[in-house]
């Protein structure tokens, strides 16, 4: 599913027209990365689950073509955990 289906299925769920679906997700979207953006950042959503940011340390890496050794910067990453109700709907 891409964003336009996305959209789609919200707009026919909420009984919404297609713009004021897609001006909701894309609020959701901004909101959450705003959040996410912030020190210490996490939005948690019960029963689906929790977005936060990971941190990956700098560490040494390989080019592929050529083999030579290179220095991998630091980097914050968004993770998600899945909640429980969320688990469990996949799994049953």
């Amino acid at each position: 599913m891409n964003k336009t289906e996305l959209i789609d299925a919200i707009a026919a769920a909420a009984d919404l027209p297609k713009a004021s679906a897609g001006r909701a997700l894309d609020a959701i979207l901004d909101t959450i990365t705003a959040e996410l953006k912030k020190d210490e950042g996490q939005v948690a959503l019960v029963g689906f689950g929790t977005f936060s940011v990971k941190v990956r340390n700098a560490r040494n890496g390989r080019n592929p073509q050529t083999g030579a050794t290179i220095q991998i910067k630091a980097s914050k990453v968004a993770g998600f955990k899945p909640g429980k109700a969320l688990k469990d709907a996949l799994n049953s």
